[in-house]
């Protein structure tokens, strides 16, 4: 694949010594201040550097969610995530973007959009790059500061993903949009009740909301909810394909014919 070197490092910053980043050579990307950086052939920049906590989605993982996601199970969520998201020639940035799913719903909604997929597993990014020509990747740390410059997206995609609420806002534009997406405490509630999935807080989008109030202003609050049947395949994928998976990789899937898909979509605008 090509990669638009320009476009990629239109996005980012060093994460040395925050300069922004452009394109030195074929390959590419430095700062004023000397740091290079390598772009993989594959159409993305690793920037996560040492030192990082956190685990990515495993290649079993993500065959997971793309059997669900690119099967239409979550459709209705992406409708609702694209109506949310900022009009023609938006820039998108999709915080724990893995396969690029919801991006890319949202970008197809938004004349000459593009987007950034932002996760901490390399090969969740360049799934995610590879679907679409819109999209730019970037390997990075959600828990730590941002690689990207500051007031460059219009929207910021936070999926069932990590929330580093300061960043996001230093990262959004004045009067940008968050869009995030939490499960209701039914979410799928017959899973969980055969004890194959992990539980879910009472009320997680309080819980964003309040947290989000020194810097955003809640501007919609929208819940999605459907009955969604099941094959044996598809109960399997659910429950691989989240933080279940690494917590009850032992449990059989559970012998149940539907599932309730209890979402809530939030639109925080950036104070």
């Amino acid at each position: 694949m090509t990669v638009d070197l320009p476009r990629l490092a239109s996005w980012l910053r060093c994460p040395v010594c925050a300069a922004d980043l452009e394109p030195v050579d074929r390959l590419t990307l430095g700062c004023a201040n000397g740091h290079r950086h390598d772009v993989n052939k594959r159409g993305f920049v690793s920037l996560l550097g040492g030192g990082t906590k956190h685990l990515g989605d495993t290649a079993e993982m993500l065959e997971a969610r793309e059997l669900v996601l690119e099967g239409g199970a979550y459709s209705p969520i992406a409708d609702a995530v694209a109506a949310a998201t900022a009009g023609p020639g938006a820039r998108v940035l999709d915080a724990g973007a893995g396969t690029g799913y919801y991006l890319r719903a949202a970008l197809a909604a938004s004349p000459d959009a593009v987007g950034l997929a932002m996760d901490l597993s390399p090969q969740a990014v360049a799934r995610a790059v590879r679907a679409s020509e819109s999209v730019d990747g970037l390997v990075a740390d959600t828990w730590r500061p941002l690689p990207v410059r500051s007031e460059i997206a219009d929207t910021v995609l936070d999926v069932f993903a990590p929330r580093n609420l300061p960043e996001f806002h230093r990262v959004l534009r004045p009067g940008g949009s968050l869009v995030v997406v939490v499960p209701r405490p039914d979410h799928l509630g017959s899973l969980r009740a055969a004890g194959t999935m992990l539980d879910i807080p009472s009320d997680k989008a309080e819980d964003v909301t309040t947290a989000a109030a020194p810097l955003y202003a809640l501007h919609t609050r929208e819940t999605v909810e459907y009955d969604l049947p099941l094959t044996d395949a598809l109960r399997a994928a659910l429950a691989g394909m989240g933080p279940s998976a690494r917590h009850a990789a032992a449990a059989a899937p559970a012998h149940v014919d539907a599932t309730r898909v209890a979402v809530d979509v939030l639109r925080l605008t950036r104070r």
